[in-house]
């Protein structure tokens, strides 16, 4: 390929590439503090222990933090187990969960503290405390 060639093709990928991209609230509420939302929760732990979050943070699992697939990252949220009423507050730190159905990926110390652990999901509410 002749090197105008090519870069005209590193261009356009690149363009399309931005078109692409998924800007957070385009056609999205931001969340707001007070906001509530209901979903499913899961967690995420030893596996990715040590590899980089999406805002370029190292996982930690036993810290309180969360993926949420659009709210900014440092939002913190309260999550409230609605099966036994046990609840944390989280920081926003990663994207995720990438399962249909799903609403919140809670770290294992998230999990821990919310009592889910042997069942992997559960039912919670997500109520906003605040959004950077």
């Amino acid at each position: 390929m002749k090197p105008i060639r090519l870069l005209f093709f590193l261009i356009f990928l690149a363009v399309l590439g931005a078109a692409c991209a998924r800007l957070p609230w385009v056609g999205e509420k931001a969340p707001r503090p007070g906001d509530r939302y209901y979903g499913v929760a899961s967690w995420y732990g030893h596996e990715f222990h040590g590899r980089s979050t999406a805002n370029g943070e190292r996982f930690n699992m036993n810290a309180l933090t969360a993926a949420h697939r659009t709210f900014p990252f440092g939002t913190r949220v309260r999550v409230t187990n609605l099966r036994n009423g046990r609840k944390c507050v989280v920081r926003i730190n990663d994207r995720g969960p990438w399962i249909r159905g799903r609403e919140i990926d809670l770290s294992y110390a998230a999990a821990r503290d919310l009592g889910m652990l042997n069942t992997g999901l559960e039912k919670v509410l997500i109520e906003v405390l605040s959004v950077n």
